[in-house]
């Protein structure tokens, strides 16, 4: 199944998919709300106003499997991202990226290696995953800050 066919909710239950954002490039990344991690929803939004204009979109996927660190409703998520970070790209409903329970979209997302050739699991809060605009996906780890010089050429490499 192509990644642009899975299908998806809106933090609000409302039906998505990644077709929606076929002619963007997309970073999708498992976010958390009580992560020593969580200061990135910052650069984030960051990116996304930057490139927001350009063809590019963050997508974030709050999950709850890395220390039960992202516990909060729909609602608490929506709010402690918006009242905290600004946060005005598209966030999915709450998801696990790992296990038997793993949403179709990380299924497909994790098969992609990082740059030192490792696929498999997402290891923490914020691993990110570039889609673009041809489909390709690069992934940066967790602790690979959103606005680093490999992660920002690789969105500007996506550019319109």
């Amino acid at each position: 199944m192509s990644l642009y066919e899975i299908p998806l909710k809106t933090l609000a239950g409302d039906p998505i998919s990644l077709s929606d954002f076929r002619d963007r490039a997309v970073l999708v990344v498992n976010v958390a709300s009580q992560c020593g991690l969580t200061p990135q929803y910052a650069g984030l939004e960051r990116l996304q106003k930057e490139y927001g204009d350009r063809g590019f979109t963050v997508v974030g996927v709050p999950c709850n499997q890395f220390a039960g660190q992202e516990p909060g409703s729909p609602e608490e998520i929506g709010t402690f991202c918006s009242a905290t970070y600004g946060v005005t790209f598209p966030l999915l409903e709450k998801s696990d990226v790992n296990g038997a329970g793993r949403h179709p979209l990380y299924a497909e997302l994790t098969k992609v290696a990082d740059a030192d050739g490792e696929a498999g699991d997402v290891q923490w809060n914020f691993e990110k995953f570039l889609i673009g605009r041809d489909g390709g996906v690069t992934r940066f780890r967790p602790r690979t800050e959103p606005e680093a010089p490999e992660v920002v050429a690789a969105i500007e490499a996506q550019l319109v």
